[in-house]
């Protein structure tokens, strides 16, 4: 039996997901445009200066947001490790020290959010750590970000859960059980859940894109979306085609620039790139429903040989 366009309109209606709004000017989720996150991370190597240039590159790219990460140094540092030695920037010293020295304070986060605003560009943050919720909530965020690492914390989910903003949950280095422990523990209603690989750089055949669709599928409301690893651009494409209504891709001025996250990094033109390319592909992707459009008119006159009324079965 054949339907009406309206019906299959309708029909796809039926299967639209939820959509949060994550700020003044912009929503994550069904009806809305991909919303392109570039995370900086802790990319800055501790510099404000450098944090506000990888924002203004990331404005020029025409990103949505820019995303860092909060630690509390001595709560997310394993103790075994605080008094090992290791290279830094800063010359040799301890891992513990070299984690405070990449950590920003109230300070250097004010500018941040100060200079976002004046830029017109969303930023959130993943915390890892309940103390460093407690941090962010001072600047009242419209969306928070869990790494793949705090999947099975449920400690934390709960604090940023209580806050009762939508936050993002990235599925990097779990089971299929963790990841359904985790959303039946807290529920879907201000769930957004991103399919990832937990590899720096991620290998092609380890990105497993189809699982965007078995999220989706598990999840039928939730906005799913894609926390890419890769070295390449092509994949975070092809990620908006499966149906991802988010992307994030770590982002860095130089590749080469000392680092854990740099070499699994966007640079600048790239990053221009993949946005040029995301929102092409999205506008090519339309709504599903088979139309004549205006511009097949002519084409039709010159190449068909008999019009619809006339031909026979």
């Amino acid at each position: 039996m054949n339907t009406t366009i309206q019906e299959q309109v309708n029909a796809i209606g039926a299967k639209t997901r939820k959509a949060f709004r994550v700020s003044p000017g912009r929503s994550i989720g069904a009806g809305h445009p991909v919303y392109i996150i570039a995370e900086i991370g802790i990319n800055h190597n501790g510099s404000l200066e450098v944090a506000k240039k990888l924002i203004d590159e990331a404005v020029q790219a025409g990103c949505d947001a820019v995303k860092f990460q909060k630690r509390t140094p001595e709560l997310c540092t394993p103790r075994d490790q605080w008094h090992l030695e290791r290279d830094t920037p800063w010359g040799r010293m301890t891992y513990i020290n070299y984690r405070k020295m990449i950590e920003m304070g109230y300070e250097e986060y004010a500018a941040i959010d100060a200079y976002c605003r004046e830029q017109g560009i969303d930023w959130f943050v993943s915390c890892w750590d309940e103390e460093s919720v407690d941090f962010m909530e001072q600047f009242n965020p419209g969306v928070y970000k869990f790494a793949s690492a705090s999947l099975t914390d449920h400690a934390l989910i709960k604090k940023v859960r209580n806050t009762d903003k939508p936050y993002i949950l990235s599925t990097g280095m779990s089971t299929m059980d963790e990841i359904l422990a985790a959303v039946d523990k807290f529920g879907t209603d201000q769930l957004m859940i991103a399919h990832s690989t937990s590899a720096y750089p991620c290998p092609p055949q380890e990105l497993n894109l189809r699982m965007i669709e078995t999220l989706g599928d598990l999840f039928p409301e939730t906005p799913v979306g894609y926390s890419g690893h890769e070295t390449g651009l092509a994949t975070t494409v092809a990620a908006v085609a499966m149906g991802a209504s988010f992307v994030e891709r770590h982002f860095t001025l130089d590749r080469a620039m000392w680092g854990s996250d740099h070499a699994a990094s966007v640079e600048p033109q790239g990053m221009q790139k993949l946005v040029r390319d995301i929102r092409d592909v999205e506008q090519s992707l339309g709504d599903g429903i088979k139309r004549v459009y205006d511009s097949e008119l002519g084409a039709m006159k010159r190449l068909r040989r008999a019009r619809a009324a006339e031909a026979t079965v």
